[in-house]
């Protein structure tokens, strides 16, 4: 699998307003995401490392208690276990990686 069209894959709404395209490599889970203004993805934490790349809009990101604003190339870098949670501040997309993979994810 050295090629995916993220544009063939299934969309999926995994939260209200979060519409994603998952594919999983060997070692890593990858979500591309359209979000809508307003829409959020709660406080939760989990095993894997967990990357945010803005591509298009604002989030707010919070990590441990620390909030700050992700644009357009930005990108978020979420350690292992660590609390997170994510608010939409506009419509947009971002691409979301997770190592190691996430088997249950998507």
């Amino acid at each position: 699998m050295p090629f995916v069209d993220t544009r063939s894959l299934r969309v999926v709404e995994r939260l209200p307003g979060w519409h994603g395209r998952y594919f999983h490599s060997p070692s890593m889970t990858f979500a591309h995401y359209e979000f809508k203004r307003g829409s959020s993805i709660h406080e939760h934490s989990h095993p894997q490392e967990e990357v945010y790349e803005v591509i298009e809009g604002e989030l707010e990101v919070t990590i441990d208690g620390v909030a700050q604003i992700a644009g357009a190339g930005i990108v978020a870098i979420v350690p292992a276990n660590a609390r997170h949670s994510v608010k939409a501040l506009t419509d947009g997309r971002v691409i979301i990686v997770d190592y190691p993979l996430r088997p249950g994810f998507a």
